[in-house]
């Protein structure tokens, strides 16, 4: 499956087809590496101590953030990584990754169970890789971009 500059192998010769996520993407652009984001809110306080899904539906939130200010949307996004502190909070992510993904193709994809995050109450952490088209014209005012980086 193509999407713009991106290309979805959701299941190369012998290998099961996976709902969750894609087996190998690839494409061209500027490559974008969003950090492991949290269920933090603008001020750093924790939203949804002890909820997974609470949890999750931020940090989505805030990768839609850090995406916008490389110009990027989640169709953009070609791996995810899940850091979670307990698999049982998986199907929480998968949920809120669907209503962000909203009919994009799914990116690759690896989840990870640790003891712990940078903080007890926080359950899970996403990071994030984007390859965004070379022509960047939307990069929205005030996101931080430094556009005589962006070539």
């Amino acid at each position: 499956m193509t999407s713009r500059h991106l290309t979805h192998v959701p299941a190369p010769d012998g290998l099961a087809p996976s709902p969750q996520y894609s087996h190998v993407v690839w494409g061209t652009g500027r490559f974008v590496a969003i950090s492991g984001q949290c269920a933090l809110d603008a001020s750093g306080a924790v939203v949804g101590e002890g909820d997974a899904a609470a949890q999750a539906h931020q940090v989505f939130a805030n990768l839609e953030r850090c995406l916008a200010a490389a110009g990027a949307g989640f169709g953009d996004v070609v791996k995810l990584t899940y850091f979670v502190t307990d698999v049982a909070h998986l199907p929480a992510v998968r949920d809120a990754r669907d209503a962000y993904f909203a009919g994009a193709p799914l990116p690759a994809s690896s989840a990870v169970q640790v003891s712990a995050l940078v903080r007890p109450e926080l359950l899970l952490e996403i990071e994030a890789f984007a390859l965004v088209p070379e022509q960047v014209t939307d990069v929205p005012e005030g996101s931080g971009a430094d556009l005589r980086l962006i070539r």
